[in-house]
């Protein structure tokens, strides 16, 4: 199907498709960040919210270990160090695609080496040694706006300040109140001095080696920058678009998302963020960076299921070696078919394999290829109830080798690569299962090449597990 964009962002070994919004979860590993200040300062409990935001629709995981808020206190970089390298060990252990947020070189350089895919830098990157560092690297680069000194003197400043510790500039408001004729700044002058950085830090970075392919922008909206002109700065969204760097949207919770929904309270700004980055997706921003990402991802993603005709290629495993299995993959077939915003495009053969991974019978197997346009945790949330509706029981200690009635399992989705707890993809088995490389033989002329092509390390035939011993025919579902 022809899309909209094909924008990719090479993060590292990641290729990461920008034809969806991807959210970025946002992980203070500090005492004292504006909203959720010491929440996740222990290490533990750090990690524990990284993996729980894969699970709730996080594409990346953003670490920081130093508070950028106005008025914070400076990190030593080995302080930093300390506080956020465990946590990133981790989270990459577990496959997620981590960014480091960070503005000194030695953090950055150290996580690189760890294998962390994305540098996000606040101070974008006017540091030599952290420009060498993304040289030196294959990483993601998200080149942030901050002029420490602010975007300038306009007529038009209000006197709303940007963060919640920083107080207004009453004296500039009242002396420039009387020269006010509109309730906004001149867009102009702001976005010039805006885009101007971001492109020439980004071009900075292309003459270092890095490719532009590697760069995102980010206009730091609530960093020395009045709540009007964060404002003007976020309407102005397709004019940084046009300099052709896939787009952060970076508002969580700022003192400019309470200015304009009236809530005071940063951690009770989640409904106002997401609004604010649905209008940035409709201007053709991508990546959101969120603190809340359950409410985002639910934000988002019926957004996009609204908006956007977004059909995506899937395979669904089916498997059963309880009772009438051929039945059972025919019936959750047809189940699969009424999923709203899907259908099955075409089954295979059922097939006769060997038990695998402690299942003691054997088991009839069968791979559904699919069109579905609902994110894939959302996708994988409705196969679960095909398996309940088919009365699929999950017995304690028998995790993944129980008898079933059906199991359906999400191998693949176009487009679309994840970790976490609940679902990986590529399924992280695939290309050993036998049992599921055969019969997507069925489906298309070369699924080796095919998978091989998307990234899965398939094994040689006699390497795999759960080896087909017959065909059982056609699975009849229409």
């Amino acid at each position: 199907m022809l899309r909209q964009s094909y924008t990719t962002w090479q993060c590292g070994t990641h290729t990461l498709s920008l034809a969806r919004p991807r959210i970025m979860g946002i992980l203070n590993v500090t005492p004292d960040s504006f909203s959720d200040g010491g929440k996740n300062f222990d290490a533990k409990a750090a990690i524990k919210r990284g993996l729980q935001m894969l699970d709730e629709g996080a594409d990346i995981i953003d670490v920081g270990g130093e508070s950028t808020r106005p008025g914070h206190t400076p990190v030593d970089p080995k302080e930093e160090a300390e506080r956020v390298v465990p946590v990133v060990r981790e989270l990459l252990k577990a496959g997620a695609l981590v960014s480091i947020d960070t503005r000194h070189a030695e953090v950055a350089r150290m996580c690189v080496r760890l294998g962390v895919q994305i540098i996000n830098d606040v101070s974008g990157f006017t540091d030599p040694e952290m420009v060498k560092v993304a040289a030196d690297s294959k990483c993601g680069c998200i080149v942030m706006h901050w002029n420490k000194e602010g975007l300038g003197a306009h007529v038009e400043r209000k006197r709303v300040a940007l963060d919640d510790s920083r107080p207004a500039r009453p004296e500039a408001a009242r002396s420039l109140t009387s020269q006010r004729r509109f309730t906004l700044p001149e867009e102009a002058p702001i976005m010039r001095q805006i885009m101007g950085f971001l492109g020439d830090q980004a071009r900075i970075l292309m003459r270092a080696g890095v490719s532009h392919d590697r760069i995102c922008i980010d206009p730091g909206p609530g960093f020395d920058k009045f709540a009007d002109e964060d404002i003007v700065i976020q309407r102005a969204t397709r004019s940084m678009v046009s300099m052709g760097y896939p787009l952060m949207c970076a508002v969580s919770r700022k003192r400019f998302v309470g200015a304009v929904s009236g809530v005071s309270t940063a951690g009770d700004r989640d409904a106002a963020t997401q609004a604010i980055c649905i209008a940035a997706i409709t201007n053709g921003a991508r990546i959101l960076r969120v603190h809340d990402v359950a409410g985002a991802a639910q934000a988002i993603n019926s957004f996009w299921a609204m908006t956007e005709k977004d059909s995506r290629q899937g395979f669904v495993a089916l498997g059963s070696n309880v009772g009438d299995r051929v039945a059972y993959l025919a019936r959750a077939t047809q189940l699969i078919d009424e999923i709203p915003l899907t259908c099955v495009v075409s089954v295979s053969h059922a097939y006769e394999t060997e038990p695998a991974y402690g299942i003691a019978t054997p088991v009839a197997n069968a791979v559904a290829e699919i069109r579905t346009e609902l994110h894939p945790l959302v996708l994988l949330g409705e196969l679960l109830k095909v398996e309940d509706t088919l009365g699929r029981i999950r017995k304690s200690g028998e995790e993944g080798h129980g008898p079933r009635t059906i199991d359906c399992d999400l191998l693949w989705v176009e487009g679309e690569e994840h970790a976490g707890q609940r679902l990986t993809l590529p399924h992280p088995l695939l290309g050993e299962r036998d049992y599921v490389l055969v019969p997507m033989e069925d489906l298309m002329h070369d699924p080796v090449r095919f998978l091989t092509h998307s990234g899965v390390e398939v094994l040689p035939s006699d390497q795999r597990v759960g080896h087909v011993t017959a065909d059982l025919g056609e699975v009849v579902w229409e």
